[in-house]
């Protein structure tokens, strides 16, 4: 199979020999020193560079005396060097701005699998010195650009159910052991190694009661109820599951509407399969009952990957009211807002918007997404 090429490879590439050190940040197993290595194959002598693998205890040694001699030894002649891990050396952030002011003919690019510990030692040593990305698992645009948008419709249930990590792509037929595989060895690996976590399986319960609560609003206290924690304790971890890129909330929108909901979130998950996975669900979507909820993941998701490997800084809520209207996503984009609501069935494409929010943003397009017209609104083909 040829390699799948990313969406962010013409961002990054354009980064090279700008001065900066390339940040690229994402889970864990979605292809990030894969990315950079196809990167470089194309641009660079494979002799000029070095790859540092921080996994690697020497490595991480190395990395942690910050001597700019024993760095001009290490470094050599090399032209780029890629430091994959980073997150896993203490202070790595002074040690990114000692190679960067003191080796300025040398492109460095860094991976990390969690902003746990990297965004917080990276932000201030190396403001203005820095270009920053996130990486996901492929995006529904890659692999339409790969294949085209008919075989990829084709696929929807196989997304659905088993989500777009490279390894589930690019193995069809060994989806369940793969993705079990993903949770049990990589999913929390982050969270358990850079953080006092005392009961690991309260963390494995939260990340199962989030994912049987995707599309509804999540209460801390209810949450801390059901685990025998507080709910400031459910906050932490929570904000860790995002930190770990395993999760994301998004707020619910208010412009101070009567009855609207103000300071609720919904949380959701990067990846379809691994939400399934975590749950043990991989039941085909006509046996499903939360079918309406995998849709809601997979679009939102997927338009949050489009809109990151293009660079587009969008904003997400949703929008309820204590009488229950709602719209399940509202986006945010160079000032405009445009409002969706999502229905698996095209039978319910001609859904209304709530008299309450088109009465109060009548400025505000609205949009059914359906089974019929998802593609154009997960896609570059301008929804």
């Amino acid at each position: 199979m040829n390699k799948i090429k990313r969406d962010l490879q013409l961002i990054l590439n354009s980064k090279i020999g700008k001065g900066k050190v390339i940040i690229l940040i994402g889970p864990r197993q979605v292809g990030k020193t894969t990315l950079l290595k196809e990167l470089l194959s194309n641009t660079m002598p494979s002799n000029s560079v070095q790859y540092w693998n921080c996994d690697e205890n020497a490595v991480r040694v190395m990395l942690s005396q910050n001597s700019s001699n024993q760095f001009k030894s290490l470094i050599g002649k090399s032209q780029f060097i890629v430091i994959d891990e980073a997150q896993r050396v203490k202070d790595i952030g002074i040690t990114l701005k000692l190679l960067h002011d003191n080796f300025p003919d040398v492109q460095f690019a860094v991976t990390g699998s969690s902003s746990l510990d990297l965004s917080n030692t990276i932000n201030e040593p190396l403001t203005g010195r820095k270009f920053e990305y996130n990486l996901f698992p492929f995006s529904t645009n890659e692999l339409v650009n790969h294949t085209n948008m008919l075989d990829e419709i084709k696929q929807l249930e196989n997304r659905l159910i088993y989500g777009f990590y490279p390894d589930i792509v690019n193995n069809q037929g060994e989806e369940k052991e793969l993705l079990t595989n993903i949770v049990s060895s990589y999913l929390y690996k982050d969270v358990f190694e850079f953080q006092d976590i005392r009961k690991p399986a309260i963390i494995e319960k939260l990340v199962q009661a989030l994912a049987l609560q995707v599309g509804s609003e999540v209460s801390f206290n209810e949450l801390g109820n059901l685990l025998g924690i507080d709910s400031l304790t459910v906050q932490r971890y929570i904000d860790l599951l995002e930190k770990a890129y395993i999760i994301f909330h998004i707020h619910s929108f208010s412009r101070n509407v009567r009855n609207e909901l103000k300071k609720s979130i919904k949380i959701y998950f990067y990846d379809n399969g691994v939400r399934n996975a975590v749950i043990s669900n991989f039941a085909p979507c006509d046996l499903r009952s939360d079918i309406g909820a995998l849709w809601e993941n997979f679009l939102i998701s997927e338009r949050i990957k489009n809109n990151s490997f293009h660079n587009k800084k969008a904003k997400y809520y949703f929008w309820r009211t204590t009488q229950m209207q709602e719209i399940d996503f509202i986006e945010e984009l160079d000032g405009a807002f445009s409002a969706f609501e999502f229905k698996y069935n095209p039978k319910k494409g001609n859904t209304k918007c709530p008299l309450t929010f088109s009465n109060n943003y009548p400025e505000i397009p609205f949009s059914v997404i359906t089974k019929d017209n998802y593609m154009g609104f997960i896609t570059e083909s301008n929804f």
